[in-house]
């Protein structure tokens, strides 16, 4: 069977950018195949505003988050492979979200 993990990610993403919030995916910047802009993790960790605004070709699929970026006026291509991609957050509170401020996305079992 499938895991659920990438559909959840895929539907809470929508969900916050539906209720005008902004979404971040928060990553184990450790782990193996984890392309990110490596001046920007802090304590093994990396928060990434994935917002429409913010990315380029953002992919949400079932291996993985990928997009393109600027980080300090460079462009850059970032890859998550799914077991890497902790949780989507938003950093808004709002009563228009029931005030959830941090919402995960289950780990893989």
């Amino acid at each position: 069977m499938l895991s659920s993990r990438p559909y959840l990610a895929r539907a809470l993403y929508e969900w916050l950018l539906d209720n005008d919030n902004t979404p971040y995916i928060v990553v184990d910047a450790e782990q193996e195949g984890v392309q990110v802009p490596r001046q920007h993790v802090q304590n093994g960790q990396i928060v990434l505003n994935i917002a429409p605004g913010a990315v380029r070709d953002l992919l949400i699929a079932n291996e993985g988050v990928s997009f393109n970026a600027r980080f300090g006026g460079q462009p850059m291509h970032v890859s998550v492979p799914s077991t890497s991609a902790s949780r989507i957050t938003s950093r808004c509170r709002s009563e228009r979200t029931g005030g959830f401020i941090c919402t995960s996305v289950p780990q893989r079992a």
